[in-house]
């Protein structure tokens, strides 16, 4: 080869060697895209200095396709990206946070690539970004936290009683005898005035003489002794219009009528014909029956939905399609130890007199609270025992736990009177691998300002196997799964039981007949889960059709 061939050699190696790297440079910016909010025609900021490095967003939205260029570039843990200047700390998988790996590549958790995780993130704010794949496999839903007005709904069952206010009860103002008894039985119904008993009252005939006598003595000071005499008629146990009564016919009556002060039942007689009776002896028992009282039974869980005064409907099996109206009087400070149930006091109104004590009533409470507060459907929020939380959505596929208070539940929702403001979105469903995505251990620890406990290095992993199946039995530590062939694992499609994972780890509302893709390894026990995801229908679908 002559020296003009060599050289020509050398420039045509050195012409694609730099095309070469404007192919790499190029494809360090297409691979970024739009979503990174890099300009393709910007120069690439080289350096760690301040001046160099390009804002760092809130979440980073390219996900795996920074895994990708970080392959093609050969770049790792604890170095610089060109793309944005900032130092990658560690690369993970979102569904396995709590590994840690030093070199982009593949998840061998999950069919996805591992995440860099960089300096100076939002990290450290215990929340997580999952991209739409993701979301759209584990069916994440969200809604919006309004305000709104409960209503608290309860429904109680009680029994029909007397009400104890409208009771009254007739008594002997003297000692007599009863010579006539006019009601005999108890439960007869009797009107306001309805004559009850005759009584004979001997201890009259004295002073009703006296005062005949007084009136008819004539004089100017006669005045007092005719007062007198009326008052010692009066402390016999004369009213004062059985005084006028002798007063305007100037004859004796030792005889009166009991009479009922009120209508209504009558339950109790204890006066018979010819029995004598005694100065304040109850001779009648009478009930009002205008309104009765409905006594409630309400668990105690749901006593702090109850007010005084909310309104009440009630209907018996005795009246079918009869309504009865009324409120809550009172809440008693008496709990059943046997059914943990609180009594409300009812009172409604029974104009036809169709409620009847002893009967069986099915209540509806309701209760509309006049002030607005936040609402979320109840599902959203996590209960942990010792706190509540809810997963909120923010852009870019980023979620975070919030701490809050909540306060009653009505209708599926839920008040929260804490930690949320109207407009943010919440997670509905699917919260729960969030949730354990997000490590709300450490999360729990900077919410009670506590440094979280240093990470304790992982046993060497055994062998993780993935698999798509349907749940044929839930049991209380183990789920049946009917199951295609696992190559992996060596084996063939069957339906076989797995050992449930770590309790709180399982997601809510499970159940046979439902499609899910599960993670889980050969333990010395048997098959043991780690990982369990509800399939949303248009992957149970694809996967059907492929199979």
């Amino acid at each position: 080869m002559t020296s003009n061939h060599k050289l020509a050699a050398i420039a045509v190696a050195a012409a694609i060697a730099l095309a070469g790297y404007g192919v790499f440079r190029m494809g360090q910016y297409s691979a970024m895209g739009p979503a990174a909010g890099i300009d393709p025609a910007a120069p690439v900021a080289v350096g760690t200095g301040p001046a160099a490095k390009a804002p760092l967003p809130q979440s980073i939205p390219e996900g795996e396709e920074a895994t990708r260029r970080h392959i093609k570039a050969g770049i790792k843990a604890g170095e610089v990206d060109p793309a944005n200047g900032h130092k990658i700390l560690y690369y993970h998988d979102p569904m396995v946070p709590g590994n840690k790996f030093d070199k982009p590549a593949k998840s061998p958790f999950m069919d996805m690539m591992l995440v860099p995780v960089y300096a100076g993130a939002d990290t450290d704010q215990g929340g997580i970004t999952v991209s739409p794949r993701i979301q759209q496999n584990l069916g994440v839903r969200t809604a919006v936290a309004s305000e709104d007005m409960l209503s608290p709904q309860v429904s109680a069952v009680g029994s029909i009683a007397f009400n104890e206010r409208e009771q009254a009860v007739i008594q002997a103002r003297a000692t007599g005898y009863v010579e006539r008894l006019l009601v005999r039985a108890t439960l007869d119904r009797v009107n306001k005035g309805q004559a009850l008993a005759e009584l004979y009252v001997p201890d009259w005939v004295a002073a009703q003489q006296e005062y005949l006598a007084v009136r008819r003595l004539q004089g100017p000071d006669l005045g007092p002794l005719v007062e007198g005499a009326k008052s010692r008629m009066r402390l016999a146990g004369m009213t004062e219009e059985q005084v006028r009564g002798v007063e305007a016919s100037g004859r004796l009556n030792p005889r009166t009528t009991v009479v009922a002060p009120g209508s209504g039942l009558v339950t109790e007689i204890a006066a018979r014909e010819g029995m004598a009776v005694m100065p304040g002896a109850t001779l009648f028992r009478i009930s009002g029956f205008a309104t009765v009282w409905a006594n409630a039974e309400v668990p105690e869980s749901q006593a702090a939905l109850l007010r005084p005064g909310a309104r009440v409907k009630a209907q018996t099996p005795a009246t079918p399609g009869v309504v009865y109206e009324g409120r809550v009087e009172t809440l008693l400070p008496d709990v059943s130890t046997a059914t943990r149930t609180i009594k409300a006091r009812v009172e409604l109104a029974n104009p036809r007199g169709q409620l009847i004590p002893g009967m069986f009533v099915s209540m509806s409470f309701s209760d509309m609270r006049p002030e607005k507060s936040i609402v979320v459907p109840t599902e959203a929020v996590i209960h942990t025992g010792k706190r509540a939380v809810v997963i909120v959505a923010e852009e870019n596929g980023r979620f975070r736990p919030v701490e809050v208070q909540a306060g009653i539940e009505s209708g599926g929702q839920t008040e929260i009177r804490k930690g949320l403001q109207a407009g943010q979105r919440v997670v509905v469903s699917s919260q729960f691998l969030i949730d354990s995505e997000a490590s709300l251990k450490g999360v729990e620890a900077r919410l009670n300002n506590e440094p979280a406990a240093p990470a304790v290095p992982a046993a060497p992993a055994m062998p993780r196997h993935q698999g798509e199946g349907t749940i044929r039995e839930i049991g209380k530590d183990s789920m049946a799964i009917a199951h295609g062939p696992l190559p992996s694992a060596g084996m063939g499609a069957m339906t076989m039981e797995f050992k449930l994972p770590a309790p709180n780890q399982l997601p809510r509302n499970l159940a046979a007949g439902d499609r899910i893709a599960f993670e889980f390894f050969l333990g010395p026990d048997g098959p043991q889960l780690t990982h369990v995801s509800p399939m949303s229908a248009a992957a149970a679908a694809a996967s059907g059709s492929r199979k």
